[in-house]
């Protein structure tokens, strides 16, 4: 088995016992069975890997998107985790226009107070790049609301 089928089992076992083996079997419909041989180092079960719809409903379960940081590891990307669950899709386009235009808002406000003297400083910037990706969640979330009323 390559390192990186390893890693990836190692990160599905993460996750599955983060969730709890009983309510991952609930979760995915799958049995213990079926889920502990997506994650065992057997030559047997080496080609096995856990769907990414059962991948998703556990970590929307989980405390940490093990699987999702794994592979963002191994693709050389990293990831920003915070305690909003993306997969809580309250609201819905209305009130993330609202929430862009208040969050556009707010970067042009960071913008104007840190160009006024003609220099962005290492500090006014990574102020700016934290508006910046706060912008872009915003945007996220209003792509996959606007998707679910396509479907």
């Amino acid at each position: 088995m390559s390192s990186v089928a390893r890693y990836l089992k190692k990160h599905t076992e993460a996750l599955v016992k983060d969730v709890g083996i009983e309510a991952a079997c609930k979760l995915t419909g799958k049995s213990k069975a079926t889920l502990g041989r997506y994650y065992s180092d057997y030559p047997e079960h080496a080609e096995r890997f856990m769907p990414v719809d059962a991948v998703a409903a556990l970590e929307e379960a989980a405390s940490y998107p093990h699987v999702t940081a794994a592979l963002s590891e191994l693709n050389g990307t990293s990831l920003s985790f915070d305690d909003r669950r993306r997969n809580d899709r309250s609201g819905g386009v209305n009130s993330d226009v609202i929430a862009l235009s208040q969050r556009f808002a707010m970067l042009m406000g960071e913008y104007h107070t840190s160009i006024e003297d003609g220099v962005i400083s290492a500090n006014e910037a990574r102020r700016l790049l934290k508006e910046t990706v706060e912008l872009q969640r915003v945007l996220v979330e209003m792509k996959l609301h606007l998707e679910e009323e396509t479907v």
